[in-house]
């Protein structure tokens, strides 16, 4: 196999097999069947592309292949007339809509995942294997158990969902509001799972990205009087913006500050800058909205030196009072130590590691090899490097701390 086709290979699954996968639950109502069709609808793409070459359209061809499989499947399996008509209602297929007038898989996906009567680290952890393609040992790593134990949860939360007969639908919109903050929630880690990888060899996924902005723009359509959904898609686009000078020409990392600013895309900007206005005029808070205004403080500073870093501070502080998490107090530190120098942000970020609360969390050990790096107590700093190079994920994260480690040899 030439290295071209093996890239658009590996490029296919990347990118189309959440939404081949969407498809499948839909038309199937059978998650391990669509997670196991999908899979075998990949492995004759490896048999067939390198004679036939590559598809035009490379999901259309995987969904047919999947489809397909699926009805064999059923059909060797069939006992008795059920399973016939099952098999011939998939070869029928056609997208069907739901009362909320919306015809999307992978929006339907993330409601039957974001379902209430689910455990939430089951929501989250279905999410993550079906719609950003992660492996049951990515996930696992991500939650800090076993891999053994990740499998165990992702089988019972599909069990639940079988068992208790979970539609697989966007609810009416009388029934939105109740599963509106775990989808918010589940469309900020799919795009986080973009813009920042959890695993392997690419820091940013952007296929990733830009579906978890197609679908925030989806739910805003639907919910347009909800603060927090405009709220954090003005979030999204804010970070997106950035996006393409986070990476150098040699996979490297970019921090922030080092960024080149005429790089940032001016038009997500200016979007997401608008939406968080309209969305603060509401006058109801939230999460998303705090965030994208910290965003915004980013994306809208000519210059790293003009950010305010104060007001930084202060919108972190105010995002604790609805996110109180380990990982916004360490954002925290960082604005801290910005704004009034690296001893006090070193001071939280000391605290953090004593309270043992982010094990195995690389960006706290790079938090304080950084602010020890300002101080000029750099044999600290290199311990604190090599420790967060130890847990880093992603080559291009490596790649960075490796260059800063190098700086004190």
């Amino acid at each position: 196999m030439t290295t071209d086709l093996g890239t658009a290979i590996t490029r296919a699954f990347r990118e189309e097999s959440g939404q081949v996968i969407a498809t499948l639950i839909r038309v199937t109502g059978d998650w391990d069947l669509a997670e196991e069709c999908v899979q075998e609808a990949f492995a004759l793409a490896l048999r067939t592309w390198p004679r036939d070459g590559v598809p035009a359209k490379p999901g259309a061809w995987l969904t047919t292949a999947a489809r397909n499989r699926a009805i064999d499947r059923i059909r060797r399996e069939a006992v008795g007339a059920e399973k016939l008509r099952e098999a011939a209602e998939l070869t029928a297929a056609e997208p069907e809509w739901d009362e909320s007038g919306v015809h999307d898989d992978r929006l339907r996906l993330i409601f039957t995942c974001c379902h209430p009567a689910l455990p939430l680290e089951g929501q989250v952890a279905l999410a993550l294997r079906t719609l950003a393609g992660l492996t049951t040992a990515e996930i696992a790593r991500a939650f800090l158990v076993s891999e053994t134990t990740m499998s165990q949860r992702l089988v019972r939360v599909k069990r639940k969902i079988r068992t208790a007969g979970i539609p697989y639908r966007v609810p009416p919109s009388d029934l939105l509001p109740e599963r509106t903050a775990a989808v918010l929630g589940m469309l900020y880690l799919l795009f986080n799972e973009g813009y920042s990888a959890s695993a392997g060899t690419d820091l940013l996924r952007p296929d990733l990205s830009a579906e978890a902005i197609r679908l925030a723009r989806i739910l805003a359509g639907l919910m347009p009087g909800e603060p927090e959904v405009l709220g954090l898609l003005a979030l999204l686009l804010l970070h997106d913006a950035r996006r393409a000078t986070r990476i150098d020409d040699e996979g490297t990392l970019v921090s922030l500050e080092d960024q080149d600013r005429d790089g940032w895309n001016t038009t997500e900007i200016a979007e997401g800058t608008e939406l968080l206005e309209t969305a603060l005029r509401y006058g109801v808070p939230g999460q998303y909205q705090i965030q994208a205004a910290i965003a915004a403080c980013h994306a809208t500073a000519a210059r790293a030196s003009d950010t305010d870093w104060a007001q930084i501070a202060a919108l972190y502080g105010e995002l604790l009072r609805f996110v109180p998490s380990p990982v916004v107090e360490l954002n925290r530190a960082v604005a801290v130590a910005m704004a009034e120098g690296p001893e006090a942000g070193l001071d939280l970020a000391d605290r953090l590691t004593a309270d043992g609360t982010l094990p195995g969390y690389h960006l706290l050990p790079a938090t304080r090899a950084d602010l020890l790096r300002r101080l000029d107590r750099f044999d600290e700093a290199a311990d604190a490097y090599r420790e967060a190079l130890a847990l880093a994920g992603t080559d291009a994260e490596r790649a960075y701390l490796s260059r800063k480690l190098a700086e004190f040899s």
